[in-house]
């Protein structure tokens, strides 16, 4: 009983995750409707996103361990951090502005099954091969994401449809090749950092980018109006901070357990759902219809089948649930 009283409690937190990570693409849409540029969405994101983390740091593994990880081997730091922090958002930041925010979150759910897809190019070992019963839910997922973007887009996309669609695949394939690169490169330094600890790194070694990315938007479009920026410090505090620690604590509560660690892991399927509602209660986004409406279930179901596969091969390996804890953007 206590276990299943454990893992019940794993798959809420999850899910409470999910609800907070969903304020990424809802928040960011809403800027992108009052005409906040898409530079100073992904900028301020992370610029408030490091003194937050920094204040929780002492509770999660503390600074120094970090400090001197980035001091021994900066390069990795800002290379990988520059792919799995900035690319990733600033590509979902340009996105924001071409569709609600249930198309978004739908589509990006392609970062499921990135890692798995990118394995073969960082690891030179049993890491590389790709099982096929994954393989095969991935190409679930993705039949779903297209059926969303093309039912959203009544049949056909335009360019700019097109360019939005690429922009959220391209993050979705970042976030998880920029976190397992890092993880790599840990592992092979020897240095051992918690999955919160490996965040605020990556965050403080992206903040010479970011900064270049704020002087960009200052140059395009001025400041940024007061309304984006309590917007960003909203996305930073709720999907940088309070998700990120809660879906570790899930993943991490139930490591063992590949049932429920595939439970948890698929509630970020509840993602596309709480965007619908939101975004439509908020912001008047029209409800997904259609083929749209079919592709966000099939993309549900994707998730979940590709959670329980990954769950169990993962459980009770904590290197390959530290991967399924990278794998998770927004």
């Amino acid at each position: 009983m206590n276990a299943r009283r454990h893992a019940l409690w794993a798959v809420l937190i999850a899910l409470v995750s999910a609800l907070f990570f969903t304020c990424t693409y809802v928040l960011n849409r809403a800027a992108a409707n009052d005409g906040g540029h898409w530079a100073w969405t992904a900028a301020l994101r992370y610029l408030f996103t490091l003194p937050m983390l920094l204040v929780a740091m002492p509770m999660l593994g503390g600074v120094a361990p970090v400090w001197r990880a980035i001091r021994r081997h900066p390069g990795p730091w800002l290379w990988w951090s520059g792919i799995g922090f900035v690319l990733f958002y600033v590509c979902l930041s340009f996105a924001a502005a071409s569709g609600p925010s249930w198309l978004i979150a739908g589509t990006f759910q392609l970062t499921v099954i990135a890692g798995m897809l990118c394995a073969p190019f960082l690891y030179r070992d049993a890491r590389a091969r790709i099982p096929r019963p994954a393989l095969a839910v991935g190409a679930i997922i993705v039949a779903g994401v297209l059926l969303l973007q093309f039912g959203h887009g009544g049949g056909r996309l335009d360019r700019a449809g097109w360019i939005a669609l690429i922009c959220v695949a391209v993050s979705a394939f970042a976030y998880p090749l920029g976190n397992r690169g890092l993880l790599l490169h840990l592992e092979k330094a020897g240095i051992e950092l918690n999955a919160t600890q490996r965040v605020f790194g990556m965050t403080l070694a992206s903040q010479p980018l970011w900064w270049a990315v704020a002087v960009y938007a200052g140059a395009e479009a001025g400041a940024p109006p007061l309304g984006q920026v309590w917007l960003a410090a909203g996305v930073a505090l709720s999907a940088g901070v309070i998700a990120t620690v809660l879906f570790f604590q899930a993943t991490g509560m139930v490591r063992n357990d590949p049932t429920a660690l595939a439970a948890a892991e698929a509630m970020q399927a509840a993602e596309i759902l709480f965007a619908t509602v939101i975004g439509a209660l908020w912001l008047g986004e029209a409800w997904p219809q259609g083929r749209a409406l079919a592709g966000a279930c099939v993309v549900g179901v994707g998730i979940v089948l590709f959670s329980i596969v990954a769950a169990r091969a993962a459980a009770g390996n904590e290197r390959k649930v530290k991967q399924l804890r990278s794998d998770r953007g927004g």
